[in-house]
């Protein structure tokens, strides 16, 4: 299934394009090996997005790449801007953002793990020329989740129980980034889907995108919050007490990471799948629960972490 992907992925790049023959000459000659690099590897600025950096950047180093370090680079707008515009080289991303990319969110396409994957990578690849590689088998979608407290009291399991909850004047408030509050495909999906409204005074909006700071504000209470946006890889919400609640209508894209590659780059090293195809492949939903909760619960450096895990899985030395 994942040979699919890649193989999609490579014919989009080749086709009507001589780049990749290019790069092939040149390495034919007798001359030495070129140094590899630099290559600015980048991510957003939330937990995961740190993490993923940090595992592209030091396998790349680990294969002899000079990386130029632009990790925490900014949030999802400002780095799809720079790869854009060839400020970066590769960061890694989510299928499911192709719909807020490409203004296509009442399309189903994006909830099928397979479809998602392929229509991006076209997308993208047509119109900005950026490959995107082998995705990671973790569904890291937009959630919300609730205090513990809150959700046994009054018995939310599902936005469905929220959206009662809320349209029955219960006390709700909100932590979330701008990102998640405006665009439409996050929380005002999520209101038009099961029927309710947060007001203004219903949101803490935090800056940035990153969840352990919503996360940490619903379990502090910061300001009256009570609930707090969430992904569906973080691994702090167990030990914060908080309840990611059940999207029964199925109203969110699947989301799977993945390296997105500027096709220049790309062609010069397609090795990069290669060397990210089977590191991006272990990173299971479970697995990077784990990391995750490493970094926003334990308080350890993503750097370390994301070193401690290629090494103990063999992927770097």
């Amino acid at each position: 299934m994942k040979q699919r992907f890649f193989l999609f992925t490579i014919a989009l790049c080749l086709a009507g394009t001589g780049l990749f023959a290019s790069g092939a000459q040149e390495g034919d000659s007798d001359s030495a090996e070129p140094a590899k690099g630099p290559v600015l590897v980048a991510s957003k600025i939330d937990t995961e997005g740190a993490l993923l950096g940090n595992i592209i950047k030091l396998s790349l180093e680990n294969e002899g790449f000079e990386v130029t370090d632009k990790i925490s680079f900014g949030p999802t707008d400002v780095v799809r801007r720079a790869i854009i515009n060839g400020e970066i080289d590769i960061y890694p991303d989510y299928t499911g953002n192709g719909a807020f990319f490409f203004n296509q969110s009442e399309s189903d396409v994006w909830k099928d793990r397979m479809k998602g994957f392929e229509t991006v990578a076209r997308l993208d690849y047509e119109a900005n020329k950026i490959v995107w590689l082998t995705p990671a088998p973790a569904n890291n979608t937009w959630a919300i989740c609730v205090r513990k407290d809150l959700a046994d009291a009054e018995g939310l399991k599902t936005l469905e129980d929220l959206a009662d909850y809320v349209n029955g004047g219960g006390n709700l408030k909100l932590a979330g980034s701008e990102e998640f509050a405006s665009r439409p495909d996050s929380l005002p999906a999520f209101e038009a889907a099961y029927g309710f409204k947060l007001g203004k005074e219903q949101l803490l909006i935090l800056s940035g995108g990153n969840t352990s700071q919503t996360e940490q504000a619903a379990a502090r209470q910061t300001e009256g919050v009570n609930a707090a946006m969430a992904y569906g890889t973080d691994g702090q919400l167990a030990a914060l007490g908080l309840v990611v609640l059940e999207d029964s209508l199925g109203v969110q894209p699947v989301y799977e990471p993945a390296p997105l590659v500027r096709s220049e780059v790309f062609m010069k090293y397609p090795e990069l799948e290669s060397i990210l195809k089977p590191v991006f492949e272990s990173l299971s939903l479970e697995t990077l629960q784990a990391l995750n909760s490493a970094i926003a619960v334990e308080g350890r450096n993503a750097s370390d972490v994301a070193e401690e895990y290629l090494k103990e899985k063999g992927f770097i030395d």
